[in-house]
Formats: C-alpha cells, structure tokens, sequence
C-alpha cells in the first residue's frame, strides 16, 4: 500500500498478488449489501456464526473452495488483503474462522478502515482463527497478516494465534508471508507482551519486539519474505513519493533482478 505522502496524486493506491496452489481457481465476486432477520446465520467456510442486522455490498477475490476471500472491497471503500504468517502459536485445527474469513466478515461489516480493525479483533477473540488452509494440501496451516484501508487511513494488522498486534500505516508499506511489526505499534491484544515472556521468548530486561517474539524461525526464514518485502519497498521508494497506478501494477508483476 502507498499513502497519499507516497503518490504523485495524492490518492492511496493497494495491491495484492496471490501465491496459492496453482490449481486452486479463484473467483472475483460481487455481492449486494443486505439487510438480515434478526437470529440468522452466516456459513463461514468451518463455522456457523450469528449474522449482522445490515451487511455492505463487496467485491472479493475468493478461492473456490472457502467461503472467506483472499483480499477485497466494499461500498464504503474499505479495502483488506491478507497474507499467511508462521508464528510460534499453536494451529487450531477445527471449529474456527479461517483468516480469509474474517477479511469477507469484515469488509461485510465495516464502513471504515477502523472499524474493520475493530471488527477483525472482535472476531479473533469471539471465535478464534483455525482449520486446514490449503486446497489440496490439506496440511497446510497458517496465521495471518493484513493491510486494511480506506480513503484516509491504513493499518497493518498481524496475528498469532489469539494474539494481535496492529500500527497505522503512514507513507507506504509491504507484507510478504512473514511478522513484520517490532517494538513500534499502536494497538495489541492486552496479554501480547505477558505471554511472550511466560514462554521465555522475551527475556528479562530485553525490549519486547513481536516479529522477533513470535515468529516461527524456520518457516519464515525459508520462506525468503523478508527479501520479496525488502524488493518491493525499494522498488516504491525509488518513485521517490510520486508512484503512479502503472508503476504500481507494474510492481506486482516484478520477480527481482534476475527475471
């Protein structure tokens, strides 16, 4: 995502590429906003949960097989993407939302960037993120990370398990399969630091750091994140605060130096 200090419109662009199964069709769906009788349900991928009086109008990108969406948009020019993060926290298997079903709810349920912070918190803490993510591998685990956004404001909101941290997003920022919030960060769950210290990642006297507390070393490592974040930053600061919407579709479609 680039903010206004970082376009040469002053507009707020987002972008979103998709690194799932290559065999896993994705569908790029419209859905009217509702009004709902009071006492229904919603059918989320793993989990029925209560539905909301009044439901906003979207556009999501969502992978075949799951109710919930890869990244999306809604009448109130809401905007989420998600992307997989690999966390010390233990994976639920079974009776939770899927990551990507909370980015559906909340573009359903939220007029601003804000409030879809505040929804997507209020859903981790009611009913939890879990269950198998994958298509055909149905191993494949993950938590989540995501850029949510409106027309004047930006968050980057990353989790662990139950646990959450989220930091306003102010010139331009990247995500790639990997925590990126450290010491700085506006808002967290209320036993973030507490519990990175009861399981000794925190030690005594260390600054509390949640990319460093909570990643899983080894997957995020292999994984190579931090370089495909590393390349995209760089590839937005060279526009040096006037990236245009071409350069950023043109961005989404680099593969480093060697391509």
């Amino acid at each position: 995502i680039a903010m206004p200090a970082a376009t040469g419109d002053g507009s707020i662009l987002f972008g979103k590429n998709s690194d799932r199964e290559p065999n896993e069709a994705q569908s790029l769906e419209y859905h009217p906003g509702s009004e709902h009788p009071k006492g229904g349900s919603v059918a989320c991928t793993y989990l029925h949960i209560p539905q909301v009086k009044q439901t906003y109008a979207t556009l999501i990108s969502r992978p075949f097989w799951m109710w919930g969406a890869e990244m999306g948009a809604n009448e109130k020019g809401v905007v989420i993407g998600n992307e997989a993060v690999f966390t010390r926290m233990p994976m639920e298997k079974e009776g939770r939302l899927l990551g990507m079903d909370i980015l559906r709810l909340a573009l359903e349920r939220s007029a601003s960037a804000d409030s879809a912070l505040e929804t997507m918190v209020q859903l981790l803490a009611d009913y939890g993120q879990g269950g198998v993510c994958g298509y055909r591998n149905q191993k494949f685990t993950y938590h989540n990370s995501y850029i949510i956004a409106d027309s004047r404001t930006a968050w980057i909101f990353e989790t662990a398990g139950h646990l959450w941290a989220a930091a306003r997003i102010k010139d331009h920022y990247s995500i790639s399969n990997g925590l990126t919030i450290g010491e700085a960060y506006e808002e967290s769950h209320p036993d973030l630091i507490h519990y990175a210290r009861k399981k000794g990642w925190l030690k005594k006297h260390e600054t509390f750091n949640f990319r460093r507390c909570y990643s899983d070393w080894l997957i995020t490592t292999f994984s190579a994140c931090h370089k495909r974040r590393a390349r995209s930053s760089d590839l937005i600061n060279a526009f040096h605060g006037k990236l245009e919407l071409p350069d950023a579709i043109q961005i989404l479609r680099d593969h480093g130096e060697s391509s």
